[in-house]
């Protein structure tokens, strides 16, 4: 086959899976994410403001009780079926807060879950978050030695 055959083929093909392609309307992809996002979000100061008023926290109490909530949330509705709904409606507003972070995890915990404990579960449950979590580590500790090295010099 020669390069203009081969360039034809790719051009036919490329025009085919254009004419088959569902049209993505954005504006209304864009609002379903803004909205549910948000609600995430306010569902979020909810719990924030009741563990303020009901059980007087504040700081890193506060801010750990109110993940840790929103943590249990989001792992719950995965494990019932309801956050990937949630997910396929709204798109990159359920998957920004830690509500996203929380299915991310749950779900490939709960599709290897049949491969046993060891191998499937807790081999296979940060597939998906795994990589966040190495690149967020490695960007931190770069970022500490960045601000150690700048103080170093500050000193000298």
């Amino acid at each position: 086959m020669t390069g203009k055959n081969n360039q034809n083929y790719n051009e036919e093909y490329l025009n085919y899976v254009k004419e088959i392609a569902p049209k993505t309307k954005h504006l209304k992809t864009l609002w379903h994410a803004f909205w549910v996002g948000g609600v995430i979000c306010l569902i979020g100061q909810f719990i924030r403001y009741s563990f303020m008023y009901w059980f007087n926290l504040y700081g890193d109490q506060l801010a750990g009780a109110t993940s840790m909530v929103l943590i249990f949330l989001a792992s719950f509705l995965t494990g019932i079926g309801v956050y990937d709904r949630i997910g396929k409606y709204a798109g990159g507003g359920s998957i920004v807060p830690i509500t996203g972070f929380a299915n991310s995890i749950v779900s490939p915990a709960m599709e290897f879950k049949s491969e046993g404990y060891i191998y499937g579960l807790a081999a296979k449950m940060f597939v998906i978050a795994g990589p966040i979590i190495v690149f967020g580590v490695i960007g931190s500790v770069c970022t500490g030695l960045i601000y150690y090295i700048l103080n170093l010099f500050s000193l000298i």
